[in-house]
């Protein structure tokens, strides 16, 4: 099983997705042209809104249609999002000050209380780590 990026920042127009859309929460219709696309295939793409998250999803049946060349229909799972939120924090790293200024997504029908949780698992992602008090950048743990 191949994993195709399609992130934005990648720029190809020879391997570019037309369209991503949510058909339920965690299955996806997604339409796209170069890869070749095989069912088992895990797709990165770009989380709308976002400038830096991405999701993958996972090929569950793909259709190559015939015109115009090249391009594909594939259904896929994915992460359960009912309404999807993007946010932007910022934290200080307790011991020399740096600072991170971060995107992460959130199930907004969870509401306020999974913000925080979500954002810490961000964090962990990019590299810091939780400190008694605050949080302390790659350099520092």
């Amino acid at each position: 099983m191949a994993e195709h990026d399609f992130r934005y920042n990648l720029l190809n127009p020879a391997h570019t997705l037309t369209e991503c859309r949510a058909l339920a929460p965690g299955r996806y219709q997604v339409t796209g042209n170069g890869g070749s696309i095989q069912t088992g295939d895990t797709l990165l793409v770009t989380l709308k809104g976002s400038r830096e998250l991405a999701m993958r999803l996972t090929v569950d049946k793909v259709r190559h249609l015939i015109n115009p060349p090249g391009q594909w229909l594939a259904t896929a799972s994915g992460p359960v999002f009912r309404e999807l939120a993007i946010h932007n924090w910022k934290v200080n790293c307790d011991n020399c000050g740096a600072q991170l200024d971060f995107e992460f997504a959130v199930d907004a029908s969870l509401g306020k209380a999974a913000q925080q949780p979500a954002a810490e698992a961000r964090i962990a992602e990019l590299g810091w780590s939780k400190a008694v008090q605050g949080h302390l950048c790659p350099a520092c743990r």
